[in-house]
């Protein structure tokens, strides 16, 4: 597999009850990291909440979410990212580049802490992006 889309959701300090929620629903693998797992917490009340969680259901719907910390705007309705990953570096970052377009680049495409090339970007049409650049397991 060399790339995939998925959707990823925000929520506001309660991703871990909704992906519970949604794994009765769609059954399958669901995997939790919080921001203090992956270094990356700026806040210790913001400790345990979810940096990236990941559903896999065995039907093959995958979806993501997380929660927004407080130091991000949280809108309810425009909570939800188009999100790119897989480990074809070339076609990803050739979506990232014309993605990027016109558009306004929220997070540069760099090394991220868990080790895989991350960046975030909302394109000229207003949608939110995300592209991982790593291994898909």
């Amino acid at each position: 597999m060399q790339a995939r889309l998925n959707a990823y959701l925000n929520f506001k300090d309660n991703s871990r009850e909704a992906m519970e929620f949604y794994q009765t629903v769609f059954g399958g693998k669901l995997e939790i990291n919080t921001f203090k797992e992956f270094g990356m917490s700026q806040d210790p009340s913001e400790d345990d909440k979810v940096m990236h969680s990941q559903l896999e259901a065995d039907n093959g719907i995958i979806f993501m979410g997380s929660d927004t910390p407080d130091s991000m705007e949280f809108t309810p309705g425009t909570n939800m990212v188009m999100a790119l990953n897989g480990d074809d570096e070339s076609t990803l970052r050739g979506y990232w580049d014309k993605l990027s377009e016109g558009g306004m680049v929220t997070m540069p495409l760099e090394n991220a802490p868990w080790g895989d090339t991350f960046g975030m970007l909302v394109d000229k049409y207003g949608v939110s992006w995300m592209v991982d650049i790593g291994s898909i397991e």
